[in-house]
């Protein structure tokens, strides 16, 4: 099982490879410097991971190729000067960090141990804890059980519960065509599949049990209330991203779930003479049909490069249910936390999947060291695919058009009131892979958003040779 392999046996040989081992600290201000020496045991443990992974996703890899590049363009100690002036447009409040993958170096590195809200940058670490714990080829379970028994005639003498497993795929097959272009675990299948199984009536009840995780519908910076920021309502069993129609009360995306797939039974020609409403499954209930969600890089990639915060708190309740104990905003937390400080000996402040809240803390350096540690990997490849690229999808595809960095830069942006961030990789001039992260807090989003294009601009056209 993915899970078992990546939570436990390959990350404990990595632990006991990288004991001991010293990370230097990320300096306030400088220009360039050599590349922590801790990375190895990382790298050789998500090398040796490859073996679970399999061959890695077409188009995951580092880019090596991209649109033609201009002409010779600026030099080291130009994009260095270019970089210094822009953070000094930025203000006292920003921070940016440049890693060059290709010749092992830091380029730059303005304020970047500061630490500032991520904003959606935090669905990085999210990510990162999930591939570590799941692997990129998990995936998740909605599931039918039974209490009785089938009838010679077709009847099943008992009741049914839908229960959930934290996809946030799962829904009506039009709804997973509009919005997750047909990827997606439906309540049609579900149906389907009990009637194929010959059960052609149900004497019993429908109940949708969502027991997997809490009852609280936001994340943190909502109370955990409803937030519209997530537009959806975080459920373990969300039948289209949480919906309850008319239904109220603290058990509505459960019961309503229930009801669409009374309703789907109905369609499929299953009579059912009870209700639906929430329940949970009983100990010894009989499996009868499941459904899966696309794997876990299918869900980065619905996740990432539009930025789904539904998606997000979603899979921080899933790892927090699976390995903290409880499926539960805190107890994903705490996971991703300790995930990501045993992994990269990181330590940023997690209190929600998403960056929603202005609690979560993290710095330029140390998104920049995962980006850095992740980038040449198996478990770095099915994040790096999920990442928007400038002029052409997700939260980039309208900035950076027909410039050097268009299709050749690759990011994850993060906004709240008074914080916008990106960070990601680029691809220079003369080849070199680049990692990137930039922190502007305290401007206007307009503004921000100008210093981080020119500043990917200038690191896509730039040739990073030293001067003559």
């Amino acid at each position: 099982m993915a899970a078992s392999f990546y939570g436990h046996v390959t990350l404990k040989s990595f632990l006991r490879a990288a004991r001991g081992r010293a990370i230097a600290r990320a300096p306030g201000r400088g220009r360039v410097g050599r590349r922590r020496a801790g990375a190895a045991p990382l790298r050789a443990w998500l090398a040796w991971s490859a073996a679970a992974l399999g061959a890695a996703a077409p188009g995951a890899a580092l880019l090596t190729s991209a649109p033609a590049a201009q002409a010779q363009g600026p030099d080291l100690a130009a994009v260095q000067s270019d970089l210094a002036h822009q953070m000094r447009l930025a203000g006292a409040l920003s921070s940016a960090y440049v890693y060059d993958l290709t010749t092992n170096q830091a380029l730059f590195s303005e304020r970047a141990s500061v630490m500032r809200p991520p904003a959606s940058v935090e669905k990085l670490y999210t990510a990162t804890a999930a591939l570590a714990l799941m692997g990129p080829t998990a995936r998740l379970s909605t599931s039918v059980l039974g209490t009785g028994q089938l009838s010679v005639a077709g009847v099943w003498e008992g009741d049914l519960y839908l229960r959930g497993g934290g996809d946030p795929t799962f829904g009506s097959s039009a709804f997973i065509g509009s919005h997750y272009g047909g990827l997606g675990a439906s309540v049609a299948a579900l149906a389907s599949q009990l009637r194929q199984a010959g059960i052609r009536a149900v004497s019993g009840s429908i109940l949708g049990d969502e027991s997997l995780f809490d009852a609280r519908r936001g994340e943190p910076s909502s109370g955990y209330a409803l937030d519209p920021f997530l537009v959806g309502r975080l459920s373990a069993l969300a039948f289209n991203r949480g919906a309850t129609g008319s239904l109220h009360g603290a058990s509505a995306p459960a019961a309503y779930a229930a009801q669409q797939l009374r309703s789907a039974l109905s369609a499929a020609g299953v009579r059912v003479a009870s209700r639906a409403r929430a329940g949970i499954a009983p100990p010894g209930a009989l499996l009868l049909a499941q459904v899966q969600s696309p794997t876990l890089a299918q869900l980065l990639a619905l996740t990432l490069p539009s930025s789904d915060n539904f998606f997000a708190e979603t899979l921080l309740k899933d790892i927090g249910a699976r390995f903290g104990g409880a499926g539960t905003t805190a107890a994903g937390a705490a996971v991703a936390s300790r995930t990501i400080a045993r992994l990269l000996r990181i330590h940023a402040r997690i209190v929600d999947g998403s960056g929603l809240s202005r609690s979560d803390r993290t710095s330029a350096f140390q998104v920049g060291e995962l980006l850095v540690a992740l980038a040449p990997t198996p478990l770095g490849a099915p994040l790096r695919s999920s990442l928007a690229v400038a002029g052409r999808s997700g939260t980039l595809a309208g900035r950076m058009r027909r410039t050097a960095a268009a299709g050749r830069c690759q990011g994850k942006t993060g906004t709240l009131i008074g914080a916008s961030n990106l960070v990601g990789y680029c691809l220079s001039s003369n080849g070199h892979q680049l990692a990137f992260a930039i922190f502007t807090d305290g401007v206007a989003t307009s503004f921000a958003h100008h210093v981080q294009d020119h500043i990917v601009i200038t690191l896509a056209s730039s040739s990073l040779t030293p001067p003559a």
